[in-house]
């Protein structure tokens, strides 16, 4: 088999309504400014990995349209209870999915979903 010359998932993409209110609330979130902030794109490096905003432009819903990322958290317990404090609604609370992994589901304000998994099997990239 020849070697992919794809290296692994680099970043999530979500569309908002309100690109300057979306920015401070991941900022928030996340605890870090973005690392590239432009009118037409933000992006913020989560430990490696990317998570960019887009103004929402016409005809493109913002919210779900099938794809749910899931962050990783190192404590769930705490990671939850201030992702709901920033005004993200519950889908799914957090669950035991078996050999310590834990994953729950929110709403952003915007729309959009966003999965955190606790899993103490996958390679810390922090």
């Amino acid at each position: 088999m020849k070697p992919s010359h794809f290296k692994g998932l680099y970043t999530a993409m979500y569309r908002v309504p309100d690109l300057a209110q979306a920015k401070a609330w991941y900022a928030s979130l996340f605890g870090i400014e973005p690392y590239f902030d432009h009118p037409s794109y933000v992006g913020f490096n989560i430990a490696g990995y990317e998570l960019g905003l887009l103004p929402n432009e016409p005809g493109a819903a913002t919210g779900p349209g099938g794809l749910l990322v899931y962050w990783g958290v190192d404590k769930m317990s705490v990671s939850w209870p201030r992702l709901l404090s920033l005004g993200a609604t519950e889908v799914e609370k957090p669950q035991d999915v078996g050999e310590g992994i834990f994953v729950a589901t929110a709403r952003d304000p915007f729309g959009n979903l966003i999965g955190v998994i606790e899993n103490p099997h996958f390679p810390n990239t922090a």
